[in-house]
């Protein structure tokens, strides 16, 4: 079940785009990538099935798809007959595909036909599609949107067979009971439907942000003692955007208890969640996460009852790149899904990009807590597609043939003119001679492209690079960035930059705070921005202590010696001014008057100690009093 819907250009983006793997046999891994486009592999040779363009696919992007039932792949279509070639072996293929767009149409795609098979739009949604669920039993299609409502879709007669409001938000992810009578439903509480009469009978309260993924966990319930009615007893999971919590939810026959009974930690948000469905009370429950950090959690527990503190992962699997030669550090590869297979010892993994993913069957060992594949992934960016399938014919060129390439600003040509052949250019213009070859304009063109300096950054290009920046660790990137001295120019970008960002941007300039005073002056104008602007974002993390406790030490031991050093600060600009204006005193010339009257007041006895002590103290507090007031101004 795919968790996010959102995706990169970067061909090495994190994981977040709509996928999911064929029922009963995983035998395809459908994808729809970020250029609208919709690709179905093989798993088992890595190739490219089938790809499909719907006629929006600009405007109406995917946001969401769903696999229909195995069960429903053998059914035929009431409509109209099948002919032979086609009813041949559709009992054993993957069939229908579901797609919901951004603008609220639902495309049902059919993979062994490589066509549309039918567009459902009439009385359905108009907003976002964010999730959409197929009923194992009656053909039924369930849809949800941001208009805050859910549909019930008649899939043979393409028509809304029942609609009703959700949520007073967005609606963002549903999940059907085993027993296909009841209906999970996710916006700003998670609501449990009665399916014949859409009654809620439930209600669930835990998450903060919007509900990204519903997936029940258990068939039976734990206590096989008491009689059955499909639902209570049964355990759900659920994540959320932006949550590293996977919350355990009980269904229970009393309506008191509305908190998550147990919670599964994991490194970042989940985006791909895949498990196997735990048939009895002994059968503990597998469970594979794939995090938007590129890497997969892997659970074991028995669902029974209660449990206080977060479970951890049994297992962590991440993919790098074999670091070639001894200064090249490896690089981690993105894992964008995981299924388990059928035999429940072996994981389906999809890694690499999302325009050529490679699949791989990995064995799962109990034993090792972290496994890390080195993976060469560098001969694999062009798509393998079989030949049956394309009609494209690529032209065979020799070692003679030349491939012309205009410059782009940038990315300049390799072969750059002469300034004579620009002249020579123009004279054969003027003159009206022979036709001017393509060769020599472009070489013409390419002279008078202006060139793109490197530190000429645009400010709409800060955000973008900040972000690569943080995700692939990149030093000379976060240098460009937060080297800027333009207070404006950090106020925008950190108002553009996303929300899961914000931890690792911090984390960096906690780095750098430790480093060199003159980058520490830089660092502190990046610092009072994120924390005046993302404020409400950090207030809602409830491990933000934890993540930031490097940077409280840093400012409590800064501010410690604040004090210190304004009084000192204060005495020494006093002790300055005063040596500048007795040495302005001694410079200066006497007047040439004399006294017209002087008195001098005899003392019979000197001075005794205890006088000159009490004039001290009193230059002492007139010291005092003078540095408070160069402080306090």
């Amino acid at each position: 079940m795919a968790a996010g819907g959102g995706g990169s250009g970067d061909p090495l983006a994190p994981a977040g785009v709509p996928c999911a793997f064929s029922p009963h046999s995983q035998a395809y891994f459908a994808l729809a990538s970020t250029d609208g486009h919709l690709r179905v592999w093989e798993t088992a040779s890595n190739r490219l099935h089938q790809e499909y363009v719907p006629s929006a696919h600009l405007s109406g992007t995917c946001t969401c798809l769903a696999w229909a039932p195995a069960r429903l792949q053998a059914k035929e279509s009431p409509q109209r007959k099948k002919r032979k070639s086609e009813a041949v072996g559709t009992s054993n293929q993957t069939d229908l595909l579901a797609l919901g767009t951004a603008v609220g149409s639902i495309l049902l795609y059919s993979t062994v036909k490589g066509e549309l098979h039918s567009k459902l739009i009439s009385g359905g949604h108009d907003n976002r599609v964010n999730c959409i669920q197929w009923h194992q039993d009656s053909g039924c299609l369930y849809s949800c949107s941001d208009d805050k409502h859910i549909v019930e879709w008649n899939v043979q007669a393409c028509k809304v067979k029942c609609k009703w409001k959700g949520d007073n938000s967005s609606v963002s992810s549903l999940c059907i009971s085993p027993d296909g009578k009841m209906l999970l439903s996710a916006g700003r509480t998670i609501k449990l439907w009665v399916l014949e009469t859409k009654e809620v009978y439930r209600h669930f309260t835990g998450h903060a942000t919007p509900v990204s993924s519903l997936m029940f966990t258990t068939i039976r319930p734990p206590n096989e003692s008491q009689p059955f009615d499909g639902i209570t007893g049964l355990y759900f999971l659920s994540g959320a955007v932006h949550d590293r919590l996977l919350n355990v939810w009980q269904v229970r026959s009393e309506n008191k208890e509305k908190s998550a009974v147990m919670s599964f930690t994991v490194t970042d948000e989940p985006v791909y969640i895949d498990l196997t469905l735990s048939e009895n009370k002994e059968e503990p429950v597998k469970l594979a996460v794939v995090c938007r950090d590129g890497q997969v959690h892997l659970f074991e527990h028995i669902l029974n009852g209660y449990c206080k503190k977060p479970l951890t992962s049994n297992c962590t699997i991440q993919i790098a790149t074999p670091g070639k030669g001894k200064k090249s550090t490896p690089k981690p590869i993105p894992i964008l899904a995981a299924g388990f297979c059928s035999d429940k010892m072996s994981l389906l993994l999809v890694y690499g990009s999302w325009f050529q993913p490679t699949i791989e069957r990995v064995a799962l060992n109990s034993r090792e807590p972290h496994m890390c594949l080195v993976r060469d992934i560098s001969n694999c960016w062009a798509p393998k597609v079989e030949t049956a399938i394309t009609k494209v014919r690529t032209p065979v060129m020799n070692s003679e043939a030349k491939v012309l390439v205009p410059g782009i600003p940038g990315h300049h040509a390799a072969i750059k003119p002469a300034p004579p052949q620009t002249e020579q250019v123009e004279s054969k213009r003027k003159s009206g001679g022979n036709e001017v070859s393509i060769e020599e304009r472009l070489g013409a063109m390419d002279i008078d492209t202006p060139k793109k300096g490197k530190d000429d950054l645009q400010t709409n290009s800060f955000p973008v690079l900040l972000t690569q920046g943080l995700e692939s660790n990149d030093f000379e990137m976060l240098n460009k960035v937060l080297q800027t001295r333009n207070v404006n120019l950090i106020k925008k970008t950190v108002l553009r930059m996303p929300l899961h960002t914000v931890i690792p941007l911090l984390q960096e300039l906690t780095k750098r705070l430790q480093g060199h005073p003159n980058s520490a002056v830089l660092m502190v104008q990046w610092l009072k921005c994120v924390l005046t602007v993302h404020a409400s974002y950090l207030s809602t993390l409830p491990d933000l202590v934890p993540q930031l406790g490097t940077l409280y030490q840093l400012m409590e031991s800064r501010v410690k010696t604040f004090q210190k050093l304004s009084h000192l600060h204060g005495k020494l600009i006093l002790l300055i001014t005063q040596v500048t204006a007795s040495e302005k005193t001694k410079g200066a010339p006497s007047p040439g008057q004399k006294a017209k009257l002087v008195y001098e007041e005899e003392s019979s006895e000197e001075e005794s100690d205890d006088e000159i002590a009490d004039k001290d103290s009193e230059v002492s507090d007139l010291f005092a009093v003078c540095t408070s007031a160069c402080i306090s101004s």
